[in-house]
C-alpha cells in the first residue's frame, strides 16, 4: 500500500533513527514545515542524485527514510531551525512537483528490519562507535542521538551515517532489510577503507 508525504531532497542518507538538524529557508520546506508540526506528519529524506539542494527540484535516489521533526527555533540569523530523526525505510514510485516546487512522492514503506543483538565478533564496531562518538567534532551529533548499543542495526545505522563512506554504499546499506546482512557489508567496507 502506498502513501503521498512531501520529500526533502538533501546531500545526506538518512538512516532510521539518525537526527537530522536542518536550517529552513526556503518558503516551499518552511510550509511544509508548518503542515508537518500542525499535523504531526512525517516528511521524506532523499538523497540528491543530481541538482542542488535550493532552487529547482533535484533529481533524487529512489530509496529514502521518513523523518519526523522532534524540536524546532527560530536561529540568530532568523531562519528556522529543526532537528527531525529518521524513523521508516520508504521506496519512491512516483513523484509530482507542486506549484510551490515542493516535491511530493508516492511511497510504499519498507518493512522494519527485527532487532538483532551485536554478535560479539562485531564486538570492535561497538568499540569504534565510542571512540567516533567522542570526539569533539561529533559532540554535536551525538548529543542528539537516542542510544541503543545492545541493536546490532542501530550501531550500523550511526557508523554508516557518520563515517565517511561514499553515498553508493550508504545507499546500498540503507536498502538492505536483514540487520546481520547490513552488519557483514558494512564491516566489509570499513575493512575495504581500512577503518576496521
Amino acid at each position: 500500500m502506498s502513501e503521498e508525504i512531501p520529500l526533502f531532497p538533501l546531500n545526506v542518507v538518512l538512516f532510521p533513527g539518525g537526527p537530522l538538524p536542518l536550517r529552513i529557508f526556503e518558503p516551499r520546506y518552511v510550509s511544509m514545515v508548518g503542515r508537518c508540526l500542525r499535523e504531526g506528519l512525517p516528511f521524506g529524506v532523499v538523497a540528491i542524485a543530481g541538482g542542488e539542494e535550493a532552487g529547482s527540484p533535484a533529481s533524487f535516489h529512489a530509496l529514502g527514510t521518513s523523518a519526523r521533526i522532534v524540536d524546532f527555533d527560530q536561529l540568530p540569523d532568523g531562519m528556522l531551525g529543526i532537528t527531525a530523526r529518521g524513523e521508516r525505510r520508504f521506496r519512491v514510485l512516483g513523484h509530482r512537483v507542486q506549484p510551490d516546487q515542493l516535491v511530493i512522492g508516492e511511497v510504499e514503506w519498507l518493512p522494519s528490519p527485527p532487532r538483532l543483538p551485536v554478535p560479539q565478533e562485531y564486538g570492535g564496531l561497538t568499540a569504534l562507535l565510542r571512540r567516533v562518538l567522542a570526539a569533539e567534532a561529533v559532540r554535536p551529533y551525538a548529543a542528539l542521538l537516542e542510544l541503543d548499543w545492545g541493536d546490532a542495526g542501530w550501531l550500523c545505522n550511526r557508523l554508516a551515517e557518520i563515517l565517511p563512506l561514499p553515498d553508493a554504499a550508504k545507499l546500498a546499506l540503507l536498502e538492505i532489510g536483514d540487520p546481520q546482512q547490513r552488519l557483514d557489508v558494512l564491516y566489509a567496507l570499513l575493512q575495504e577503507q581500512r577503518l576496521v
